[in-house]
């Protein structure tokens, strides 16, 4: 617990769709600080879900949405054992974990059938609106965990 309360620091939305899931996004794919190169990838993607008539604001929300767990487990140390202990997840790290696992499951395309990363991330975003996918998968996997540790909730402080 730190001694003076800090402020949060609050993130602008992107310029040209105005959100700050799409600005997570971004910075959350963005590497050794290039931010240019990871406005691209994202918009790319999202030109091609237009060219296809759908909303790319819609797509992410709802891939968002059914990538996003609700209960993790954190380990907890008591006596000599540790403990997997159920918790439920915050909404800021809702948006982080869901963002990030679709960021993974997209790098875990192969390049066989994508040519670029904006590819392999349009189809993980198009996979995860659909409720399928690598990224939901490992959504179910984690809350499949915590439904098992259910037992432990009492350690919970």
């Amino acid at each position: 617990m730190p001694r003076r309360p800090y402020k949060k620091r609050e993130i602008d939305p992107d310029y040209i769709y105005n959100n700050h899931e799409v600005a997570k996004l971004i910075n959350y794919i963005m590497f050794e600080g290039k931010k240019t190169i990871a406005k691209q990838i994202v918009y790319q993607a999202f030109e091609e879900l237009k060219k296809q008539k759908q909303d790319p604001l819609r797509i992410l929300h709802l891939a968002i949405l059914h990538v996003s767990p609700t209960h993790e487990v954190k380990p907890r140390r008591l006596g000599g054992a540790s403990y997997l202990v159920p918790t439920e997840v915050r909404k800021d790290r809702k948006l982080f974990l869901a963002l990030n696992w679709i960021i993974e499951a997209a790098k875990a395309h192969s390049n066989k059938e994508f040519h670029s990363f904006s590819d392999k991330l349009l189809a993980e975003l198009l996979d995860a609106s659909k409720n399928q996918g690598q990224a939901v998968n490992k959504k179910m996997q984690t809350e499949k965990l915590a439904e098992a540790n259910k037992a432990f909730a009492h350690l919970k402080w």
